[in-house]
């Protein structure tokens, strides 16, 4: 399976468009290969180099979605896919850009295919979708991003 975007290559810069300094939308994003026995996927961002004083457990995760239909070939720029978009860090349901508050972090675009769809409200996070996604992953991807404001 693998996730690439037009937007920026593997471990390079997310452009500002995509961030909290630009638009604040998703990228563009291209899934291929995804497994036959796939019922469903499911995408996390998150960046694991937020200090320590922001978040003890260093992590902050900016878009949550799940339920995606497994023949989903593009995530089109600033659209969520079809499927069930969950709680981010701030609380929302939606995309949040990268907006690292100290240094270039890295972003995680995390794909899962899945054997089954969830059944989860809403209101979930990743905590709650990684739970539910335990035992069900066929195969997974993921494409990095990094970004840094240069204050």
């Amino acid at each position: 399976m693998k996730l690439t975007s037009s937007a920026f290559q593997d471990h390079a810069s997310i452009p500002p468009r995509y961030t909290c300094d630009g638009r604040d939308i998703n990228p563009p994003l291209t899934i291929a290969d995804v497994p036959k026995e796939a019922k469903s996927l499911a995408l996390i961002l998150d960046d694991p180099d937020v200090p320590p004083e922001v978040r003890a457990d260093r992590n902050w995760d900016h878009w949550i979605v799940w339920n995606i239909p497994p023949n989903t070939a593009q995530i089109a720029e600033g659209q969520a896919p079809k499927g069930v978009v969950g709680r981010n860090s701030w609380g929302k349901s939606a995309y949040g850009g990268p907006a690292p508050p100290d240094r270039e972090h890295r972003y995680f675009f995390k794909l899962f295919a899945l054997d089954s769809k969830l059944d989860l409200p809403p209101s979930a996070g990743k905590l709650e979708l990684e739970k539910a996604m335990e035992g069900h992953v066929v195969a997974k991807t993921e494409l990095v991003g990094c970004y840094d404001r240069k204050r």
